[in-house]
């Protein structure tokens, strides 16, 4: 998929940005590097990829599919755009564009800068005596992308180019999807590995007022796509992130719901009030790990599904 306008010039460099230089610096000083030309591309270091380089821990995604945090690259192509503004999401939501703004970058340089801001972020671990070495050699050159760093990367007009590029690559790809872009999720050429559809509500009032979509129709869209989910060959995954006091009821519509689309896994994960979340929620809307545990317990039931894994330090269970 390309979009000709994106190879002209212009002479207006502001509107083809789709962040400005100031919102560019916010992010950066926490830790985002853009890449490319466009700062639209962006990755950041996990805190469980320097965890990991010190033997200090390891991402759930470690322990639950074998994903090496050290070598995981948490990325996103289209970090300001998305077409939901979700309450419980860390991010700065008043940056957020439901529609494409400016010039892109192609896969390949996304790909490229991406590993080497990596490798730049981490190259002060090899001055720490703590770090194990191995890991860090390992880290040059990572194997995982997460595509789920901000925003909607459906939204990137060449998302499937992406996800060919890091399989010749030799990456594998974890794809976090709102699943609101049926349509260019149904016609996905390129799959990643894993797919995960974000089902955060068991009805249309309740992921309204949530996700407070920005888009028209996005309840029935995310409805298609968990009836498209079944027809893909890569792996999925139904997450559900718990908000208590918001979300977390009506077991048997999620049930309902989850049983159309018939993930190969299900994570229920607590929300973590964190970072901008924590201008529109409190820290009474995040649930305890039991409480975690327990409403995956019901919806395990009511789809025939058990409980495989959990972590305790992430509040997430996995069900299969």
């Amino acid at each position: 998929m390309s979009n000709s306008f994106n190879n002209k010039e212009s002479n207006n460099k502001e509107e083809n940005f789709s962040l400005s230089l100031e919102d560019q610096k916010k992010l950066e000083y926490s830790g985002y590097r853009f890449l490319g030309k466009n700062n639209h591309a962006a990755a950041k270091i996990c805190h469980w990829t320097k965890k990991s380089i010190l033997n200090e821990g390891v991402c759930y995604k470690e322990k639950f599919y074998g994903v090496e945090s050290h070598r995981c690259l948490q990325m996103s192509p289209a970090v300001p755009f998305c077409n939901q503004k979700c309450s419980f999401c860390w991010r700065d939501l008043s940056v957020t564009k439901t529609e494409w703004v400016g010039h892109y970058d192609d896969p390949k340089t996304i790909i490229e800068d991406g590993i080497n801001a990596q490798n730049k972020l981490l190259c002060g671990f090899f001055g720490n005596d703590k770090a194990d070495k191995k890991k860090l050699e390992e880290s040059k050159k990572p194997n995982n992308a997460a595509i789920s760093l901000a925003g909607e990367p459906m939204i990137y007009p060449d998302i499937g180019e992406l996800l060919a590029e890091f399989k010749k690559q030799d990456f594998t790809t974890f794809l976090v999807s709102n699943g609101v872009m049926y349509e260019e999720l149904s016609n996905l050429e390129n799959e990643p590995t894993q797919l995960y559809l974000s089902l955060d509500a068991p009805d249309r009032k309740t992921y309204v007022d949530l996700c407070s979509p920005q888009i028209n129709e996005a309840w029935d869209k995310i409805n298609k796509s968990l009836e498209t989910l079944n027809s893909f060959n890569s792996k999925t995954c139904i997450r559900t992130t718990c908000v208590k006091h918001k979300n977390m009821f009506d077991h048997e519509n999620y049930a309902k719901l989850i049983d159309i689309a018939n993930p190969d896994y299900i994570e229920i994960k607590a929300y973590m009030c964190v970072g901008y979340s924590r201008e529109r929620l409190t820290l009474d809307n995040m649930p305890t790990f039991k409480e975690v545990i327990d409403f995956a317990q019901k919806i395990a039931d009511l789809t025939g599904r058990s409980i495989t894994n959990d972590s305790e330090i992430s509040r997430v269970v996995l069900l299969e």
